[in-house]
């Protein structure tokens, strides 16, 4: 049986990366297009037989949320598609400073001036989005996601072209005090365990060193809870 063919509608709000996306998906393999009539997806999916990642946002001609979610549904009823909409988003003080970093305008600032302006746009532009937001199968915060960290977050989910029943499961271990990780689906407090930052002789390591594995390893309720963790996994996981 032939899978089914990828196609990946990518949106977001202005600066929140989705021209990044679109080029990490290029490098995957994908046949990227962006920002085409919403009236052409249908033409634009049929004459190409290549995963396709297809960028749609404000600028977008004939934009209307309504409009994308009803081109969505009608590329899903195709059942040679796997079709999923991403949505790259961030807190508005970090589009506030790309787009003063940048010096570009925002595509829905009209206004002759400059913080006024960019902050209203943004908003409206998290109104106008808000359904798609609602709709998304994945939403990307790059809030706080380094560039290299967003790559492999894409390559991880969508690098696989030839495998339709493959997943990749990612693991990472963070800080409390960094916060939580914007793109985790699953996040397991570990913090009851022993923690070798108190010991003065493991402090300066890291868990890529035995001696501190072992470490936290002796604790009592290590088993059990990394049992747990395990039984949890294989009940969720297809």
């Amino acid at each position: 049986m032939t899978p089914a063919r990828r196609v990946l509608l990518v949106t977001g709000l202005s600066g929140a990366g989705k021209s990044s996306i679109l080029r990490i998906l290029e490098d995957l393999g994908y046949e990227v297009t962006d920002n085409p009539p919403l009236t052409l997806l249908d033409a634009l999916v049929a004459r190409s037989d290549q995963p396709l990642a297809i960028g749609i946002d404000v600028r977008t001609r004939g934009f209307e949320a309504r409009a994308v979610l009803g081109a969505l549904a009608q590329l899903r009823a195709q059942n040679d598609l796997l079709v999923e909409l991403l949505y790259a988003t961030a807190e508005t003080d970090i589009l506030l400073r790309r787009f003063t970093a940048t010096r570009r305008r925002h595509p829905l600032d009209n206004s002759t001036g400059t913080a006024p302006g960019l902050v209203a746009s943004i908003d409206q532009e998290i109104v106008l989005l808000a359904p798609l937001l609602g709709a998304a199968d994945l939403v990307i915060d790059t809030s706080d996601l380094p560039p290299h960290d967003l790559r492999r977050l894409i390559e991880a989910r969508f690098g696989h072209q030839n495998d339709g029943d493959s997943m990749t499961v990612t693991l990472q271990s963070f800080a409390y005090p960094a916060g939580l990780p914007r793109e985790a689906d699953l996040v397991f407090d570990a913090r009851f365990l022993r923690n070798p930052h108190y010991d003065p002789d493991l402090k300066a390591m890291t868990g890529l060193d035995p001696v501190v594995r072992q470490y936290v390893k002796q604790d009592p309720d290590y088993d059990v809870f990394l049992s747990r963790i395990l039984d949890l996994l294989k009940l969720v996981l297809p």
